[in-house]
């Protein structure tokens, strides 16, 4: 019995460490990135350059320019860019505020409200959580530097969100792969951004708006995801908790 018990500790931790506030704020700031759609729609729809911005041929870091004029070749004027860079801020300090209170056993049981006995070769997760932040990072650097304020750094930090982004998602999937279904969808994600990151170095011909979207849509669509799936195990641990207290109640002499 006491075998047993001592077997089953983890699983309770976990559980018990899923249900925590802790978890839920993670999992809130992870599906608060969705909010990048609403601010890229609303600084497209203020545009006012001398065409239309286009979502196939214009680049998302345009809509952050803070001036007004031609930058490799696009007539760029955006005067919603402070919306589009706090945009850009916000959802870097949310995946990495996601990357820090989500702890490695969540992101190795996949949220499940009933972990495994033991959490194994936590390695991946851990891996998850530093690119997670990574990529946060980037994002905020794009969001602080705008692309006519110093384009190589402005560049790097939009590398460092692509390519962590869509790594974390692989990750993620590895280590979820036997645990959740949704891990293949952050396989197509993490693959979509990759992918998309490569030809977008490569192959300067394709539509640049078009590409640099299925680099960054992938990875803000796949993230969101797990803040959810987590939000949902977070409810399900919290019932659990309390169905066991209850039943406590119930069996303890009066």
């Amino acid at each position: 019995m006491a075998t047993s018990a001592a077997q089953n500790l983890p699983a309770r931790n976990a559980r018990l460490q899923l249900a925590g506030t802790r978890s839920l704020v993670g999992a809130w700031a992870k599906i608060s990135i969705l909010q990048y759609f609403l601010a890229e729609a609303a600084v497209i729809a203020g545009w006012a350059g001398p065409l239309p911005y286009s979502r196939r041929l214009d680049v998302i870091s345009d809509l952050g320019a803070r001036s007004c004029g031609v930058y490799d070749g696009r007539a760029v004027c955006s005067p919603l860019h402070i919306l589009m860079n706090v945009s850009f801020i916000v959802q870097g300090v949310a995946m990495m505020v996601g990357a820090v209170l989500l702890s490695t056993a969540l992101f190795r049981i996949a949220a499940r409200p009933e972990p495994p006995t033991a959490v194994k070769r936590p390695g991946w997760a851990i891996l998850t959580r530093l690119l997670v932040g990574l990529s946060g990072l980037g994002v905020m650097v794009v969001g602080f530097v705008p692309e006519d304020v110093d384009t190589p750094l402005h560049f790097a930090g939009a590398s460092v969100f692509f390519v962590a982004g869509g790594l974390s998602l692989l990750a993620l999937w590895w280590s979820w792969r036997r645990l959740r279904l949704i891990s293949w969808f952050l396989l197509l994600c993490g693959t979509l951004s990759l992918v998309s990151t490569i030809l977008f170095a490569l192959v300067p011909a394709l539509e640049r708006g078009t590409l640099e979207r299925l680099m960054a849509y992938p990875i803000t669509l796949g993230l969101s995801l797990v803040g959810v799936t987590v939000t949902r195990g977070v409810r399900q641990a919290r019932q659990n908790i309390r169905k066991d207290a209850v039943a406590r109640s119930r069996s303890s002499p009066s």
